[in-house]
C-alpha cells in the first residue's frame, strides 16, 4: 500500500513538473520574439530611422508583450511591481531613441529588460496567484451594492411618498420605467464595450480616458452624497421629484423621475465596470461574480425597504458611501494615469523605493501620484470645510 502511494506522489509530481516546464517553454518562447522584436528595433535605429524603430518597440510591447499575455501573467504571479518596472523599460528604450541616446546605451536597456523577463520565466513556472482575483471581485460587488442602493433609496421613497399622499395607484409607472432603466442600462454597457474594443495604443489610450472620466463622476457622486446626508435634505429633495409630476397630474414625468433615478446609477455602473474590465487581466471572471453576487445583494435590500423590515439610516449610509467614492477616485486616477503612461500619451518619471499597490492604483511614478495627491487634498479640505460649517450651524 504505502508502495502504490509513493508511486502515485511520484507519478503526480512528475505531471506537475512537466506541466510547469511546458508553461515555461511557453513564455521563453514569447520572449525570444519579444528579443527578436527589440533587436530588430535596435538595427533599424542605427541605420537612422527612428520612427520605424519606436514602432518596433510598439509592436514588441502590444503585439506581443501584452497580447501574448506575458504581461498580466507576471502580473499575477510575480508581483505588479514587476510588471509595472518592465512596462516602464520598454517607455525608457524609446525615450533614448527619441533623444538620439547612443546605440550602446539602447542596447544595455534592451538587454537588461529581456533579461529580467527571462528572471521571470523561471519565477512563473505556469502558476498563479488565485487570491489576487478577489481584487476584482470586490470593487464589483461593493460598486453594484453602492449604486444599486441609491437607486432603491430614492424608489424606495418615491413609493412610499406616493402611498403616504393617496396615490399608491401610481406605483405601478415607477416600477415600469425603473425597469425600463435597468435594460437601458445594459444597452448601454453593450454599446460603450464595442466603442472601446480597440488595440494597441488606441485601447490604452481609450482606458486611461475611462478611469478618468470616472474620476470625475465618483467625485461629483460623493459632493453629492455629503450634501444628502442629512434627512432633512434627503427629505427635501424626495418631495421635489415627486410633487410636480402630482401637482400636474403628468405620470410620464412621475416615471421620468424613476427612470432617470435608475438610469443614473446604471449609467455609472458601466462607466465603473469599464474602468475595472481595464484592470481585471485574467480575473474578469470575478468582476461577473462579483456582480452577481452585488445583484443578489441588492435583490433583498429591496424586499426588505419595500415592505419596511429595513430603515437604512441615511447619514451613515451616505457617509461611507461618499467616503468609498473617493478612496476608489483616487484609485481610478491613479490607474487611469498608468494606462495613458503605457500609451506614451503621458511620461514616466520613477520614484525609486516607491510601492506599488494596484489594488489602491498605486504606481511608483510622479505623474500617477501627482493627482492622487491632489485628490487627497481636495478630500481633505472638503472635509475641514463641512466640519466647520456644520459646527457654526450647531452654534446658530
Amino acid at each position: 500500500m504505502r508502495k502504490s502511494v509513493l508511486v502515485f506522489l511520484a507519478v503526480f509530481m512528475l505531471l506537475i513538473g512537466q506541466s510547469m516546464a511546458s508553461a515555461a517553454s511557453q513564455w521563453s518562447g514569447v520572449v525570444d520574439r519579444i528579443e527578436k522584436t527589440m533587436n530588430q528595433s535596435l538595427a533599424v535605429y542605427k541605420s537612422g530611422d527612428t520612427a520605424a524603430a519606436k514602432k518596433l518597440v510598439n509592436d514588441a510591447y502590444y503585439g506581443i508583450y501584452e497580447k501574448d499575455g506575458f504581461e498580466k501573467t507576471v502580473n499575477t504571479t510575480v508581483s505588479s511591481k514587476r510588471a509595472n518596472l518592465t512596462e516602464y523599460k520598454f517607455s525608457v528604450v524609446k525615450k533614448l531613441m527619441t533623444n538620439q541616446a547612443p546605440d550602446t546605451q539602447v542596447k544595455k536597456e534592451i538587454d537588461e529588460m529581456i533579461a529580467m523577463m527571462r528572471e521571470d520565466v523561471v519565477k512563473m513556472g505556469g502558476g498563479s496567484k488565485q487570491q489576487d482575483s478577489w481584487e476584482s471581485f470586490w470593487p464589483a460587488f461593493l460598486i453594484l451594492l453602492r449604486e444599486g442602493a441609491e437607486a432603491i433609496l430614492v424608489i424606495g421613497a418615491i413609493i412610499a411618498y406616493l402611498i403616504k399622499s393617496g396615490n399608491g395607484h401610481k406605483t405601478q409607472t415607477v416600477y415600469y420605467y425603473s425597469g425600463a432603466a435597468v435594460v437601458a442600462s445594459f444597452i448601454t454597457a453593450v454599446l460603450f464595450r464595442s466603442v472601446v474594443s480597440l488595440s494597441g495604443a488606441n485601447q490604452e489610450i481609450m482606458e486611461g480616458a475611462t478611469m478618468l472620466v470616472a474620476v470625475a463622476v465618483l467625485f461629483s457622486v460623493s459632493y453629492w452624497m455629503g450634501s444628502k446626508a442629512d434627512a432633512k435634505s434627503w427629505n427635501n429633495y424626495i418631495e421635489g421629484k415627486v410633487q410636480n409630476s402630482l401637482s400636474s397630474g403628468n405620470t410620464l414625468s412621475l416615471g421620468a423621475a424613476a427612470f432617470l433615478a435608475v438610469y443614473r446609477e446604471g449609467a455609472e455602473v458601466v462607466l465603473f465596470y469599464q474602468a475595472l474590465f481595464n484592470n481585471a487581466g485574467d480575473n474578469m471572471h470575478m468582476i461577473w461574480l462579483g456582480f452577481a453576487a452585488g445583484s443578489i445583494a441588492l435583490a433583498v435590500v429591496f424586499a426588505l425597504v419595500r415592505y419596511g423590515s429595513l430603515r437604512i439610516p441615511t447619514k451613515p449610509f451616505f457617509q461611507g458611501t461618499s467616503i468609498l467614492m473617493c478612496i476608489l477616485a483616487i484609485s481610478f486616477a491613479g490607474g487611469g494615469i498608468k494606462e495613458l503612461q503605457e500609451a506614451g500619451v503621458i511620461g514616466m518619471t520613477r520614484l525609486e523605493g516607491s510601492p506599488t499597490i494596484a489594488l489602491l492604483g498605486v504606481y511608483p511614478t510622479v505623474e500617477s501620484m501627482l493627482p492622487q495627491l491632489v485628490l487627497i487634498i481636495i478630500v481633505l479640505s472638503n472635509f475641514i470645510y463641512q466640519k466647520k460649517k456644520n459646527n457654526r450651524e450647531v452654534v446658530s
